[in-house]
């Protein structure tokens, strides 16, 4: 799929266009920029609608896109605009929003600078540049900042560079290459600029008692080279040739964007509570690191060539399985947990009343209770992703391998027990089959790993344990006369996560009990290319409500027709998929009925799973 920028039509007078920027942007309308400590997404008129600062898990400054009344960072012709286009620096991170109306052809450019990796004097600040392409465009610039979720406004004093902008746990400096106007603590401005000319503007966090630093003109301009100049750098190092480069780079540059550099984590998504449902409560904060999620993240650097990313998220996995945990939630729930932020903190759940909602899907939520649920999948997924950075990486330490054989110890003694499953179910807990398959991964994972290196190990006890798990799924977890895999034992509905199975090598492609599964979840899971999780209306999870296709699941299905040898309908399926990503290459969680993205955006999960189908496809076709 060609990844030109989607035109959106302005229609009506300019009132009726005011009106319409108003109300909430689609999901899909929106771009990302970041610095790799957090993200802002601009919609496709221009408006900065979410920033938290100054990390992914801080409160929000803007908010609009979960209350009108949350802050945001507008910058719009003041003509009518008949057309808008978005579309990315090519190879980098930077965002241009380009606006077509009877004066001309205006653009903003929106980055955050980065200028080099592990910048020790690096300054977080977010950059917009409006710039004349053709004729000369008058634009509008209205700042209103709300700190903490939209519960409070700024103080905005005059400084010497600029203008300071203080609230409860933000101090922000704001300088730009015009005058500057402040009315009720919203900042504006209104420019003219003509083909050739810009204008610039920087916010920038500062520590406590920092004054604000004026941006001049070439500095900022300076920094949007070098900030250029850095994704394109990072961009090479990639050894992907495939035929689906341009999805297959963006994606990279997401996942590297969910990066949180001076801690080494990978945040599942940048947002809280975009719905699953529009209207419904299935929404979730994903702000954080989620054992999974970034599991599978470090399996699809790793594909790239991205050894440095992994071998630093490797780092904060190592912390987290080497931490004392209390006694008895490790009983209860296993020694890690399901996410954690990205200080290796639990993040409790609690919800923001005062919030409407995106299109009013409430409650919005901060924190997940998912961190109260036993997963067992996620040690499985945890171990093979060690496994592979040991295979392809520089090896895990002597360290690591103590923390892994505890952990290993833990699942071998409890890899039986009903749990929430992969996909976080708040009903009753269950014998899940996909948690099973992964406890039969963490020890076949480990019995390679340690013949590998001849790290030491219960090799004969590892093997009794890992063979129990495989007769145990093969007897309780095979449904005959449904000619399938379950969802959990005694189930009689079918799980997309067994598209897994031959992925990570529990059974072979050509396995008749895995085509047989396959066939099912076509029948049963697959709409066109595009995939469920689970039986919707067959399927109690604990929520009120519906949702989409996941997204993930549906890459995982093409992954699962290249290893059966269907490559055509692989292919085909992939193509499908690539005709649901935004005007940018972007992917939430899920795809709705007609079409639109669902869930928090853009999702690491999808991104990272697209890499794998794409280059799993690419290895088949030769």
């Amino acid at each position: 799929m060609p990844l030109s920028p989607c035109p959106r039509a302005g229609g009506g007078s300019v009132a009726e266009q005011q009106e319409e920027r108003a109300a909430y942007p689609p999901i899909a309308d929106h771009g990302l920029v970041g610095d790799l400590r957090t993200c802002a997404l601009v919609d496709v008129l221009g408006t900065i609608d979410w920033l938290c600062l100054p990390r992914f898990d801080s409160p929000s400054v803007f908010g609009s896109l979960l209350d009108p009344d949350a802050g945001s960072w507008r910058i719009e012709p003041v003509a009518l605009t008949t057309t808008t286009h978005q579309f990315y620096l090519p190879d980098t991170n930077i965002l241009i929003t380009r606006f077509h109306n009877e004066e001309g052809v205006a653009e903003v450019h929106d980055f955050m600078p980065v200028v080099r990796a592990h910048d020790p004097d690096h300054r977080q600040r977010v950059v917009r540049r409006v710039a004349a392409v053709r004729g000369t465009t008058r634009l509008r610039m209205s700042l209103r900042a709300r700190p903490d979720y939209g519960r409070a406004g700024v103080e905005v004093t005059e400084a010497e560079g600029g203008l300071l902008l203080t609230g409860p746990g933000v101090r922000l400096g704001l300088s730009a290459t015009t005058g500057l106007e402040v009315e009720d603590g919203t900042v504006s401005a209104e420019v003219e600029v003509s083909a050739g000319e810009h204008v610039l503007f920087a916010l920038e966090v500062l520590e406590e008692g920092a004054e604000v630093q004026p941006g001049g003109e070439l500095d900022l301009d300076e920094l949007f080279e070098a900030t250029s100049a850095f994704w394109r750098g990072w961009l090479a190092q990639s050894t992907y040739v495939g035929r689906w480069r341009e999805m297959v780079n963006r994606s990279a540059l997401t996942l590297k964007l969910l990066t949180h550099e001076p801690s080494g984590a990978i945040v599942a998504a940048p947002t809280t509570s975009l719905p699953e449902e529009i209207g419904g409560g299935r929404n979730w904060d994903y702000r954080y690191v989620w054992v999974r999620d970034a599991a599978f993240s470090l399996y699809a650097l790793l594909k790239l060539g991205f050894t440095e990313e992994a071998a630093r998220f490797m780092a904060w996995l190592s912390e987290r399985m080497g931490e004392d945990t209390d006694d008895e939630l490790v009983d209860e729930l296993g020694p890690l947990r399901v996410a954690y932020d990205i200080d290796g903190n639990v993040p409790p759940e609690h919800e923001l009343d005062h919030l409407r909602g995106y299109r009013d899907s409430r409650p919005v939520r901060v924190g997940n209770a998912a961190t109260g649920q036993l997963q067992l999948d996620i040690y499985g997924e945890l171990i093979d992703s060690v496994y592979l950075f040991n295979k392809y990486g520089p090896g895990i330490s002597h360290d690591a391998w103590s923390d892994l054989t505890r952990l290993l110890s833990w699942v071998m003694d409890n890899w039986d027990r009903d749990d929430a499953g992969m996909w976080e179910i708040r009903g009753t807990p269950r014998p899940h089959i996909v948690s099973r398959l992964m406890c039969w991964v963490a020890v076949e994972r480990m019995m390679r790993t340690a013949r590998q290196r001849g790290l030491p190990g219960e090799l004969a006890r590892w093997a009794e344990v890992r063979d129990e798990i495989y007769h145990r799924i093969m007897d309780e977890g095979w449904d005959e006369e449904l000619g399938a895999f379950v969802a959990y034992e005694g189930a009689t509905t079918v799980d997309a996560g067994v598209l897994l199975m031959p992925m990570v090598k529990f059974v072979a492609a050509n396995d008749p009990r895995f085509l047989s599964s396959l066939a099912v979840v076509e029948e049963l899971l697959v709409s066109d290319t595009l995939v469920f999780r689970y039986e919707p209306e067959r399927t109690d999870d604990g929520v009120d409500g519906v949702e989409g296709t996941f997204s993930m699941c549906s890459f995982w299905y093409v992954e699962a027709l290249t290893r059966v040898g269907r490559v055509d309908d692989a292919r085909l399926a992939l193509e499908k998929m690539f005709t649901y990503a935004n005007h940018l290459g972007l992917y939430g969680e899920q795809v709705g009925l007609n079409g639109e993205q669902l869930g928090n955006f853009p999702q690491a999960f999808t991104h990272l799973s697209l890499i794998s189908a794409a280059a799993n496809l690419d290895e088949a076709l030769g």
